[in-house]
């Protein structure tokens, strides 16, 4: 496949979600991922966190990649990693800290083999530290770094959003690290260790709830569609629905109560300041949806917008795919699967001018062991030795 990391040979031990999300960055753009996994189980049953391989969210998080199922509890599938490992680029794992020792898999090992390796890990809360051997999702994280208690509305308990937001920051900061690493790379010739985890992504992404914590102690609470610190902005009713918009600010408030004919919210005496107006931030919301319910959804979003007021309609997930902004921007884009024919997934958010998007993803999501046989024979593993791992049980096809 085509793409600026064309050549790059990517080692993919991920499992659930973060670690995949950080793979598919590298996979979408050309570099060649072979994603290790256990052989098929004799009774059929899948291993997966996400659900089967055939469905959406598997399809998603690993098109773009081939599979090598091995088991890398045994002495013969272990050298066989080995060996790819020697001439790998990257190897991604996501395994709990002791895992990856027990497997003989760990970044001192495979440094030791192969010192160009860069080797990046997702775990839940860190490499080492007192929770360091805990397991840690998506869910456990929003709740200890404070995301859960900033969102939702002010006396309904803590809300989780709505997405798997810890696994896929985590995901996208590992890709990051990786691209980084692999700069230092280009220079120095050297390999490295790169890591995060969910928690470290979390606080991150807290950013300036975060940092009003850190700098001056404010704790954050919950604001519902408000947001926490610009007045007015946010979820208004509308006289069919609801639509977000932004007004804060003197300018924009001007042109929200002139493109709205709303002439007694703009001479009103306490909304004469950014300052006042965040000073009587409920009272500003009640007179302004008293407005906004005169307007449909469509009219305001149109109003608004041509008064250079940003204002959007609140979708379903299908609307929001459908919209014809979204449509001109090929979100959706098939990949090919053998059996179930174009499936369309989400591509990545990045444009490069020099690499634009494909009109299709290079290949759906494999089956388990599905690329064993092409993988081995790139190793050099030559048929008869292919078929004895097959009969072993050491790697399956």
């Amino acid at each position: 496949m085509d793409g600026p990391l064309q050549g790059l040979r990517v080692l993919d031990l991920t499992i659930a979600r973060a670690g995949p999300t950080a793979v598919r960055l590298l996979a979408d753009w050309g570099a060649d991922v072979i994603k290790i996994e256990p052989p098929r189980r004799k009774d059929g049953k899948g291993r997966s966190a996400t659900g089967g391989r055939h469905g959406p969210d598997e399809q998603n998080l690993h098109r773009n990649k081939r599979s090598l199922a091995v088991d890398l509890k045994s002495e013969a599938g272990q050298a066989l990693f080995y060996e790819l490992a020697g001439n790998a680029d990257v190897v991604v794992e996501n395994f709990r800290s002791d895992v990856k020792f027990r497997l003989g898999v760990d970044y001192e090992t495979l440094r030791a083999l192969n010192p160009r390796l860069i080797y990046a890990s997702i775990s839940g809360f860190g490499q080492d530290g007192p929770y360091a051997t805990r397991p840690g999702v998506d869910q456990i994280i929003q709740g200890m770094s404070g995301l859960m208690s900033v969102t939702g509305e002010q006396g309904r308990g803590p809300m989780r959003v709505g997405i798997a937001v810890s696994d896929t920051s985590a995901g996208m900061f590992l890709g990051q690290g990786i691209l980084l690493a692999l700069l230092h790379r280009e220079r120095t010739g050297e390999g490295q260790w790169v890591h995060t985890s969910l928690l470290e992504a979390m606080m991150c992404k807290l950013d300036f709830q975060g940092a009003r914590y850190t700098m001056s102690g404010e704790v954050a609470g919950q604001q519902g569609n408000d947001h926490p610190t610009q007045v007015p902005m946010g979820t208004f009713e509308a006289a069919d629905g609801h639509v977000n918009l932004a007004a804060f600010g003197d300018v924009m408030w001007q042109r929200f109560c002139d493109a709205l004919e709303a002439r007694e919210l703009f001479a009103h005496p306490d909304y004469q300041s950014p300052k006042s107006r965040i000073e009587h931030k409920d009272q500003v919301k009640r007179d302004m949806t008293a407005v906004t319910r005169r307007f449909t959804v469509v009219e305001l979003v149109d109003r608004l917008n041509k008064a250079g007021v940003p204002c959007g309609p609140i979708n379903t997930i299908g609307e929001g795919f459908d919209d014809e902004q979204v449509r001109f921007l090929r979100m959706a884009v098939p990949a090919p699967h053998p059996e179930m024919g174009d499936l369309n997934l989400v591509r990545s958010p990045i444009n490069l001018s020099s690499f634009p998007h494909p009109d299709h993803f290079d290949r759906a999501a494999p089956d388990t062991g599905a690329d064993t046989r092409s993988v081995l024979g790139e190793l050099g593993v030559d048929e008869r030795r292919i078929e004895a791992l097959i009969e072993a049980g050491t790697v399956s096809a």
